[in-house]
């Protein structure tokens, strides 16, 4: 089916269906290792190319291939890459597009261990990188050296809730041959499309907005060209990250929602950040849907909500931190986001621990 100028929340249903041969109303669960071949020629076509028929389910499996050509429609990209965990999407990312001696610019403020493993792991192997507020354009053009292989944006980032602006990022990458990757999961393709933006990759941990239930962790990697789809492909299959067929039948039931959870989601979201902006007990607090963000205009630009993501901070600090999450009623205190539930978290004391403490206190 093409999808190209279906709305959002069609592609939210149909895109990546096909025609089951049994005529399944949605994608069945393709629950096998492997697949058999017609004939010995045909296995070999396979494995060489010519054929694109299914080979053994860590290369592709149908079940998986329809959930990322349905997240490819909704990012409108060439085609997705589903990943066992949003870490095993950062990983296929970091492993085809660096190597020893090139170097990666990226948004101080990222998921902790999107950081933890730049610093502690690529690092071994003569990877470079440069740690910034990519708020400031000006933060990425100074930081950008001639080994600069990857500028690698979290928008809202976490957990500051601060924006970078993709498009003019981008412009600035691309004028030096730099790859742009945009970690998209605070936003899901409902609110944010990096990829119309300038960006050459987007990614997702779908363990949180694009499942929305809890109960599942993965990871989806969506690129604007053959080319990068290709190439990062190659790296997920040997990595071995590849998604499960019952991983993406669950995140193909739960994404059908995605358009009505992110609405409410964000619609609760702004009663709550506008009664903490006012809480006596609050010293400070961040979320781009209130206009004391200093970024609520770039929000506006290049997101089509707010999201439901916010960032505060009480009077008391870490001690205070601790009174209010032991005593907190309905938020469950645990780490993610994105689910039905409502979560509350010390990002410094848990997401973020694997964070040098210098880097936590800038």
């Amino acid at each position: 089916m093409d999808t190209k100028n279906l709305g959002f929340n069609t592609k939210l249903i149909h895109a990546g269906a096909y025609d089951e041969p049994l005529g399944s109303a949605v994608v069945p669960i393709y629950q096998t290792s492997t697949f058999k071949f017609k004939k010995a020629q045909h296995g070999a076509d396979c494995f060489s190319g010519k054929s694109d028929g299914y080979i053994y389910t860590r290369i592709a499996n149908p079940t998986i291939k329809a959930l990322e050509d349905n997240i490819a429609a909704l990012e409108n990209g060439f085609g997705g890459i589903a990943t066992s965990s949003g870490m095993g999407a950062v990983s296929a990312i970091y492993f085809s597009l660096l190597e020893q001696g090139s170097h990666i610019v990226s948004t101080a403020s990222v998921y902790g261990p999107s950081r933890g493993i730049m610093e502690q792991d690529f690092s071994r192997f003569g990877v470079e990188y440069s740690y910034i507020d990519t708020a400031n354009l000006e933060n990425i053009k100074a930081a950008i050296k001639s080994n600069t292989k990857v500028l690698f944006l979290e928008t809202p980032a976490n957990p500051t809730i601060e924006l970078t602006d993709i498009e003019e990022a981008a412009k600035i990458a691309h004028q030096h041959g730099i790859i742009v990757v945009v970690d998209n999961t605070f936003s899901s393709p409902y609110l944010q499309k990096p990829l119309d933006l300038g960006a050459d990759v987007v990614f997702h941990s779908i363990t949180k907005f694009i499942n929305g239930h809890a109960d599942v962790v993965g990871g989806i990697i969506v690129t604007k060209t053959e080319e990068l789809y290709k190439k990062i492909r190659h790296a997920m299959v040997y990595m071995g990250s590849n998604m499960d067929p019952h991983q993406a039948y669950l995140v193909s039931r739960g994404v059908k929602t995605l358009a009505l959870r992110v609405e409410r989601a964000q619609e609760n979201a702004m009663k709550v950040a506008e009664y903490l902006e006012n809480h006596p007990k609050v010293a400070w607090l961040k979320y781009p849907g209130l206009k004391s963000h200093p970024q609520h205009e770039l929000a506006k630009k290049q997101m089509k909500g707010f999201g439901s993501m916010i960032s505060f901070g009480v009077k008391g600090g870490l001690d205070a931190g601790r009174i209010l999450m032991d005593n907190v009623h309905l938020a469950l205190l645990a780490v993610s986001l994105g689910g039905v539930e409502t979560l509350i978290q010390h990002p410094a004391s848990m997401t973020h621990a694997a964070v040098a403490h210098e880097a936590k206190i800038k």
